[in-house]
């Protein structure tokens, strides 16, 4: 567990991520983070974009589907 201080930043309210979170998060200064809620109230903090997640299953999918096509178009 890493403990966190929330800190005042202009007219917002944050928190800093220690080094070895962000080694962790294979993160960065700049990159995006995401703050996910789950059904019983915890929050996730991951650096994976669950909505483009979400689309990359509904593409494979597809690609599934439409296995030979993507084929025959491939070459």
């Amino acid at each position: 567990m890493v403990e966190l201080k929330v800190r005042k930043f202009g007219n917002s309210l944050g928190v800093v991520l220690p080094k070895e979170v962000i080694n962790r998060l294979h993160t960065g200064d700049g990159e995006r983070v995401f703050l996910i809620e789950s059904p019983d109230g915890d929050y996730r903090l991951t650096p994976y974009d669950p909505a483009f997640e979400k689309k990359m299953e509904k593409a494979e999918q597809i690609m599934g589907r439409y296995r030979n096509t993507l084929r025959a178009l491939a070459k």
